[in-house]
């Protein structure tokens, strides 16, 4: 497995292939990013795995400088895995000059939800995944569910760009208690590891009153919130929404996802859960 840390060594490495499959992360690994190497490597060959803490989607007082930095130990999973090359930039690399051109999701995609807890995360992160997606050139890019926003926003990029990439999605990894794995899961004590399965608890509450037939789709998200409030937890937001849009689900609607972000302690927690609807919704 090859470690490169420039550009220019980057598009030296993969001239000439059209088959690479591109896996972007921040680093600080766990199994979840391990199954989406695995997957990629049923994609394209050869293997990107990219590991950048991008500065432009942390906003004022987030968790960009203590965000873990595991370089090495991420490479040895990476390779392990399958992974045929690891590009690791510094921030000087990415970003030469200022960045004084950025790309901005339609609010429709990102003015709701974690878009508007996290005000302009979603340019930075359009913004950075465009430059990488520039310099890997990739065939297919693999995201993971679990940044379910995430995931449409780059859907989009990619169809209004026109970019030749296909977006391929990678299942949520869960611990066996049902805790979405997450590299902020470390920042968790004892205690809150213990209290951190009630955001999953409760978007799987929600899917299971829906899909018997529950259609007061406002209540039961006022409840959970409820729930997670009286628990001690600070909530920003649970919803459901159509799966495929992010809007609020329509009689059309046969395929939706109910989202929550909320934090504990000083930790905050996202998770999402899809599931179709057996008939189509009548609201």
């Amino acid at each position: 497995m090859q470690l490169l840390h420039t550009a220019a060594e980057l598009r030296a490495a993969l001239a000439g292939q059209s088959k690479t499959a591109f896996v972007p992360t921040m680093g600080n690994l766990h199994a979840g990013h391990v199954s989406l190497v695995e997957l990629a490597k049923q994609h394209g060959q050869p293997v990107v795995a990219s590991i950048f803490v991008n500065p432009l989607q942390f906003g004022a007082g987030e968790d960009f400088e203590r965000y873990p930095r595991t370089l090495e130990a991420d490479c040895g999973k990476l390779e392990a895995a399958g992974c045929d090359l690891v590009f690791a930039p510094d921030v000087a690399e990415m970003y030469p000059v200022p960045q004084s051109f950025s790309v901005q999701p339609c609010s429709r995609l990102t003015g709701e939800l974690d878009g508007a807890f996290r005000p302009g995360h979603f340019n930075g992160v359009a913004t950075v995944v465009l430059k990488l997606f520039n310099l890997v050139q990739p065939r297919v890019a693999v995201f993971g569910k679990k940044d379910y926003q995430q995931l449409l926003v780059i859907r989009e990029l990619v169809r209004q760009f026109n970019l030749p990439i296909e977006i391929v999605a990678g299942d949520t990894l869960r611990d066996p208690d049902g805790l979405a794995m997450s590299s902020r899961n470390a920042y968790l004590d004892a205690s809150e590891r213990m209290q951190a399965t009630r955001l999953q608890q409760e978007l799987a509450g929600i899917r299971a009153a829906v899909q018997s037939g529950e259609r007061d789709f406002a209540g039961v998200s006022a409840a959970a919130c409820r729930h997670l409030k009286m628990a001690g937890w600070r909530v920003d937001y649970v919803e459901l929404r159509d799966a495929g849009t992010l809007q609020l689900p329509t009689p059309a609607s046969t395929h939706l996802v109910v989202l929550g972000a909320a934090w504990l302690g000083q930790t905050r927690l996202i998770d999402n859960l899809d599931f179709a609807l057996p008939e189509r919704v009548e609201i």
